[in-house]
């Protein structure tokens, strides 16, 4: 049964039993130091509206709410240590963890990881490269995140490479028309865009990430049945992604704004609400 927690994910982690789970991806709080925050807004057609729309139709902006939370911890990996050595107990034998970071915290994340999983277990930094939002002019605009995958057991893991979808060639007439039409494995540097600011993914929930990058890797590092274990859940994407891709999951956040997000998105869905 397909399962959201709302709870802390330490006690919710330590009530699973060894050896359960075939994935975990997580994307935890960045420790920016910053609020995170979202407004969701609606336009209205109003004769006084403060935007103009096309052929000239005037709208009025309607906020409908923001969610938000600090994104700040003393001892960051004093927080996440627990967390992980966890994360490494109930990970099948052939199981892989996806872990989901910014460039402020990864090489110390990936450290941590090192010492838990091993270095050996240490497979690949992905690059998910975006083109969004605003542009410092002191230095180059970070505009990534990084995510570092570990697999329990670095001689046997599930990599499903012909389950990965394919994408265009930067440069088809140098490949042949043949090889253009089928496409290339990605690398790990992934160009994908965020999740649109009025797009039908968007949720609403701060730093929501898109279906798109969720279902590469729950597809490449899964298989239909499997459990999908994320306990940093948010807006409850991985939970989508693995209706999508017939896989069960386990879905965990102290957040009620996510349990509420989550709750309207798996509407008319068969999920299991406990609290951890």
């Amino acid at each position: 049964m397909n399962c959201v927690y709302f709870g802390d994910n330490l006690a919710v982690l330590q009530s699973l039993q060894d050896e359960t789970v075939d994935l975990i991806y997580i994307d935890p709080p960045f420790n920016t130091g910053k609020v995170q925050a979202r407004t969701r807004i609606q336009t209205v057609r109003s004769a006084r509206g403060d935007r103009v729309g096309f052929g000239g139709q005037r709208y009025q902006t309607v906020r409908l709410g923001t969610g938000a939370y600090a994104d700040e911890f003393e001892d960051f990996l004093g927080f996440l240590q627990p967390r992980l050595l966890q994360a490494y107990r109930v990970l099948k034998p052939h199981g892989s963890l996806y872990f989901h970071i910014d460039y402020r915290e990864v090489h110390y994340c990936k450290v941590l990881l090192d010492q838990i999983f091993g270095r050996a277990s240490f497979l690949n930094e992905i690059i998910w490269a975006y083109d969004y939002g605003a542009r410092t002019r002191k230095k180059w605009p970070p505009k990534h995140d990084n995510i570092l995958w570990y697999a329990k057991d670095p001689q046997h893991y599930t990599f499903n490479v012909d389950d990965i979808e394919r994408i265009p060639y930067m440069a088809p007439g140098l490949v042949g028309p043949e090889k253009a039409a089928r496409g290339k494995l990605p690398t790990d540097t992934w160009w994908h865009t965020i999740v649109p600011t009025h797009g039908r993914e968007r949720t609403g929930y701060p730093t929501q990430k898109p279906l798109g990058i969720i279902e590469r890797i729950v597809r490449a590092s899964s298989n239909p049945g499997d459990c999908v274990l994320d306990f940093f859940a948010g807006s409850g994407t991985v939970g989508e992604a693995c209706l999508k891709l017939q896989r069960q999951f386990i879905l965990v956040d102290n957040n009620p704004q996510a349990i509420e997000v989550m709750r309207k998105r798996f509407a008319g869905q068969a999920v299991e609400w406990r609290e951890g």
